[in-house]
């Protein structure tokens, strides 16, 4: 498994759920990796949680995690600046950024939306442009992953936390060679 793969796999996992074989699919793809680059495994929990769990169990409590609940809402931008002028030149910056790179999402997220920036990871990844996604987790993916990481705190019981500790420590290891990470 590459890193790319990784990227794909933990967006579409921090996406709405789209069905128990999907989750557990891409579950083995980013264990795999955390494996074969002798990293922690956090996200062992949330594939127990997974396979016990039906769809409907697991749609609710996504939306229950992420729509519910504005301080862990999966959109790096709020946590980074709240709804202020800052946040927009941030959505506004990330979509230049996208075109640049000829990045063009899936679906209907904002910009911001975490799923979407993994994604952009992935796609950067497959360009093998390793500077310049460095420099883009260091500065645009990482302060907002580790504010919204923080967020959990409040909701220890949450399944979905082990998806985010897990972003943050892929994003962290993709940038070690770069100091401010």
């Amino acid at each position: 498994m590459t890193i790319a793969a990784s990227y794909d796999a933990l967006a579409r996992l921090l996406d709405y759920p789209a069905g128990k074989e999907q989750l557990q699919t891409d579950y083995a793809v980013v264990s795999d990796f955390l494996n074969r680059q002798r990293l922690d495994n956090p996200i062992a929990s949330f594939a127990d949680f997974a396979a016990s769990s039906s769809d409907a169990e697991l749609e609710e409590e996504y939306v229950a995690t992420f729509d519910f609940n504005p301080a862990t809402a999966p959109y790096l931008g709020h946590h980074l600046f709240g709804d202020n002028q800052k946040k927009g030149s941030y959505m506004i910056m990330l979509k230049q950024e996208y075109e640049r790179c000829s990045y063009t999402p899936a679906g209907v997220e904002l910009p911001d939306h975490l799923s979407v920036l993994l994604g952009f990871l992935a796609h950067l990844a497959r360009q093998e442009n390793n500077e310049e996604r460095q420099l883009f987790i260091t500065t645009c993916v990482l302060p907002g992953v580790e504010r919204f990481h923080a967020a959990f705190d409040t909701r220890q019981n949450s399944h979905w936390k082990a998806l985010v500790e897990t972003t943050r420590l892929l994003c962290t290891e993709d940038c070690k060679e770069v100091i401010s990470c």
